[in-house]
């Protein structure tokens, strides 16, 4: 979203949402709504991903590339960050977005900003935004391109987690617009913990790492990772910031539970969380283990991790690559507004309903998946927005476990 630079890869792409309050981030799918809170989760899961596997980026020679993705969003964070207590959460409304279906630079509706403040606090948000531009300042920490950002970056992230502290509640029941798109259904507690413990990574501040350690205590367990929950994450983080044992051997009990739970897979061996973006949750619990099996963690399933990724890129019975553009075999009608319009003519809800391959390639995009435990439960049909849409979050993880698995390539 925002004014594109020069440089910009995505040729059929131009300007868009210039009068928005909050110019700049990204669409979060195939829509025009900027949310906030899984923008910012991506964000997070991009920058660790370059952070811990920096080799593979330059490697493939995507280091650059990686820097400026992750910069169009912390840069929008930043000012989104209004004031020491406010924060721009959303900009678009959902079902106004979502009954338009055409290019982003012709839209014309409504957008107006929603955000969290000291009197509709939203601490999930905030501290999952402070957990990316703390992220964000480790990537960017020693960039002689930009002495100063490393800092800027850190210096809203304090601030915003002061005010996840300060200010206790769910973003979702203050922006109720986004609870019906993207509630925090695990709470806020997770993302303080997370929060802290990219805090602590960036500053080394013992503080940090003491709020980490006594909310993580409280957390539980859980059976994903995701824009929404943390919770095994910080384990993970943890048993590669501290090297604590018990984080150690959370970190290892999460992998295995997950990546060795046959009863869990397809046949195909794809471990299926939920119907809703399965891939996304396989790669996304693929990247944190094979991050922590990189970071010394033992006994870790390195090989059902990366079969996780594998599967995606067409090691299935299918012969299918559920990433756009990549093989013989691919999402065709990924459901994305934008790739569905033709270079120059009208786009409308003709174009939604076409049967024909979208007109652009959106290439490297990664689609939902098999919504159940059944290979072959996939369409590629552009109406399909829960097997066939795209969406940032997606291909944060799946980019990152790429990365990781790049590292271990001799």
């Amino acid at each position: 979203s925002g004014k594109l630079p020069p440089n910009q890869r995505v040729k059929w792409r131009g300007d868009s949402a210039l009068g928005d309050e909050i110019v700049g981030g990204y669409y979060d799918a195939g829509d025009y709504v900027k949310f906030g809170f899984p923008m910012a989760a991506a964000t997070t899961m991009v920058a660790w991903g370059a952070m811990d596997f920096k080799s593979s980026y330059q490697r493939a020679g995507q280091w650059d590339n990686v820097k400026a993705m992750i910069k169009w969003a912390t840069d929008y964070f930043i000012e989104a960050h209004t004031s020491k207590y406010e924060l721009v959460g959303q900009i678009g409304l959902g079902d106004v977005d979502h009954a338009y279906w055409g290019r982003p630079e012709e839209m014309t509706m409504r957008r107006p900003s929603l955000r969290i403040s000291a009197s509709k606090p939203g601490s999930d948000l905030a501290a999952e935004t402070a957990a990316a531009l703390a992220a964000a300042s480790i990537v960017f920490k020693g960039d002689q391109a930009n002495p100063e950002y490393s800092a800027k970056c850190l210096r809203h992230a304090k601030e915003l987690y002061e005010f996840a502290e300060k200010y206790k509640g769910k973003y979702s029941d203050s922006i109720p617009d986004a609870a019906k798109f993207y509630k925090s259904w695990s709470g806020y507690q997770d993302e303080m913990a997370w929060g802290a413990a990219w805090l602590h990574r960036a500053t080394g501040e013992n503080s940090y790492r003491t709020k980490a350690m006594e909310i993580t205590s409280i957390l539980g367990s859980a059976g994903e990772i995701s824009w929404d929950n943390k919770v095994e994450a910080v384990k993970i983080l943890l048993a590669i910031t501290t090297e604590r044992q018990e984080y150690r051997d959370a970190a290892r009990g999460f992998c295995q539970r997950i990546l060795n739970c046959d009863t869990c897979k397809t046949n195909d061996g794809l471990v299926f969380i939920q119907p809703w973006g399965s891939l996304r949750h396989a790669s996304n619990v693929a990247f944190a283990c094979l991050a922590a099996d990189a970071a010394g963690v033992t006994s870790i399933p390195y090989a059902s991790a990366k079969h996780q990724i594998n599967y995606i890129l067409g090691e299935n019975t299918r012969k299918f690559s559920y990433v756009v553009g990549l093989g013989s075999r691919y999402p065709t009608q990924p459901h994305h507004a934008s790739s569905s319009c033709p270079i120059v003519g009208p786009c409308n809800w003709d174009n939604y309903r076409s049967t024909k391959p979208n007109p652009q390639v959106l290439r490297g995009a990664l689609v939902g998946g098999p919504k159940s435990r059944d290979d072959n439960d996939y369409v590629d049909v552009r109406s399909d927005y829960v097997t066939n849409e795209v969406t940032t979050d997606y291909n944060a993880g799946f980019q990152s476990a790429l990365a990781a698995l790049l590292s271990t390539c001799k």
